[in-house]
């Protein structure tokens, strides 16, 4: 049984563009919970801050999109080096599997 369903995580309290809330972290990572409380909080003040509307929902909506295209871009970045490492894997398999025929 998963320790979490023993000992649940205790509610942490974030401020996100000036609300706080009780988050209680799935993975128990308080820090990380806070650390990204903080970079929304940190994104909905650089949007608010060039944006002509101070509709905090609004902010939100556009943070989260910008979250989202963040989130995008890595994992295009990340698929891209997976490819990259299979591709080389494969190249060196084919390296070992020559070397090993000429061996014999």
């Amino acid at each position: 049984m998963p320790s979490n369903e023993l000992n649940p995580p205790h509610p942490v309290k974030v401020e996100i563009f000036g609300q706080s809330y009780l988050i209680r972290p799935e993975d128990g990572e308080v820090a990380r919970t806070q650390a990204l409380a903080a970079k929304v909080d940190q994104h909905m003040h650089d949007i608010a801050r060039g944006a002509a509307t101070a509709d905090s929902l609004k902010i939100a909506i556009l943070a989260a999109l910008h979250i989202a295209d963040e989130l995008d871009k890595a994992n295009e970045r990340y698929e891209a080096l997976n490819r990259r490492i299979a591709e080389r894997s494969a190249e060196c398999a084919d390296v070992l599997d020559q070397a090993l025929k000429n061996q014999r």
